[in-house]
């Protein structure tokens, strides 16, 4: 039967799977590895593992095809032959609200518990509505774009003519369904850029001044020195990260945005860097640090099942000793944006409580970014102040 060839195909992934890599990395290699599958096998199997993820652990004695099942349930509009087989009776409400859907699975399976999809929910920030935030992980996560002051008609126009369903979101946002072949559809334009609706609103924190000196010390693809450029094109800046591949992509993409001047240097930001930095003094830094991601997780559903909770402690400790040694090379009266894409208290309002603490820095203003009900990241951001 078709439905079992699909449970087989779905239980030779997971099998396979580890969560060392990210899953769509991971289905990338296996799907080439194994070439006789079909386009429609491929489709299939992205779905029942991305929505059996999604499920995180709750019913995790369950039989795992039955929870197959559920999961694919709540997280599609569209019916399957899994969720046919083995939930028949609840195949006429897939429409449904993902709040309606939670109602029937709860009435069904009382062992269902919401707070297992995130397990970790003792850690969230308290500022997190658990309730929304864990329901939200049914519902794939848009995909956005920061487009350059002035062209959102014409890039919602190029949209619309492809067929995209676009919705602006203020006056340089448009938010397209996940998946959406942006580089082919927009492949002529240079005026916008791939970036979450969180990450955007993280720059109302920046307020940069013609002719500054910033720091943005864990650049990666650079999207926050992008932004920043955005506010004021005429900031000097220095990009870092300890991967040089990263700055190697950045380069790229800074060229295509036509940000041309600029330095970069190849920095651990957990070693002295005196010998690179000495002569510098900045007037803004931006920390968007090595964190859980599990703000992202909507985006990566797999770290709702293998992500270890002793890692928090890991990265809390990082982002404070990454902020300590960066601060430094702060002027007196200057900021520091310290970001992350997590929901976790230990790398948020802790980590702000230790630098406040610890480092010549006052507290401006903190924000926890809450995308969970917008199809969108969840964020922190914090402005400090160096102090004398």
């Amino acid at each position: 039967m078709r439905v079992e060839h699909q449970i087989r195909a779905f239980e030779q992934i997971f099998k396979s799977y580890d969560g060392a890599l990210p899953l769509h990395r991971f289905l990338f290699v296996y799907f080439k590895q194994n070439k006789q599958m079909g386009s429609s096998d491929r489709r299939w199997a992205s779905r029942y593992i991305y929505s059996f993820f999604r499920l995180g652990k709750a019913l995790i004695k369950e039989d795992k095809v039955l929870r197959l099942a559920i999961a694919d349930f709540l997280c599609n509009h569209t019916t399957s032959l899994v969720i046919e087989a083995h939930l028949p009776e609840l195949n006429q409400h897939i429409a449904l609200p993902v709040s309606e859907k939670l109602a029937l699975i709860q009435s069904r399976y009382p062992a269902f518990d919401l707070s297992d999809v995130f397990s970790f929910h003792e850690s969230l920030s308290e500022s997190i509505d658990k309730q929304e935030f864990f329901q939200s992980f049914f519902t794939q996560p848009d995909l956005f774009i920061r487009v350059n002051t002035g062209q959102q008609e014409k890039v919602a126009e190029i949209l619309d003519k492809e067929g995209v369903v676009a919705e602006k979101i203020g006056d340089n946002t448009i938010a397209v369904a996940n998946g959406t072949k942006l580089d082919q559809i927009l492949a002529e334009q240079r005026n916008y850029q791939v970036q979450d609706l969180s990450s955007q609103q993280t720059g109302r924190f920046f307020q940069p001044q013609p002719w500054d000196k910033w720091w943005d010390c864990c650049a990666a693809s650079g999207g926050k020195s992008l932004l920043l450029h955005d506010l004021e094109p005429k900031v000097e800046l220095l990009v870092s990260d300890v991967r040089e591949n990263s700055l190697n992509n950045l380069d790229e993409r800074f060229r295509e945005a036509g940000l041309k001047k600029y330095q970069k240097k190849v920095l651990d930001l957990l070693q002295n860097n005196e010998q690179d930095l000495h002569h510098y003094e900045f007037d803004g830094i931006i920390l968007d640090a090595p964190c859980s991601g599990s703000g992202t997780w909507g985006r990566t559903p797999e770290m709702l099942y293998y992500f270890e909770s002793h890692k928090i402690s890991y990265f809390s400790k990082l982002q404070q000793n990454i902020a300590t040694n960066v601060v430094k090379y702060l002027k007196e009266g200057k900021p520091l944006i310290y970001i992350t894409c997590s929901v976790f208290k230990e790398e948020n309002e802790e980590v702000i409580a230790y630098l406040v603490e610890h480092l010549p820095l006052k507290l401006e203003q903190m924000e926890l970014i809450k995308g969970y009900n917008h199809k969108a990241d969840t964020m922190f951001v914090a402005r400090l102040v160096k102090t004398n």
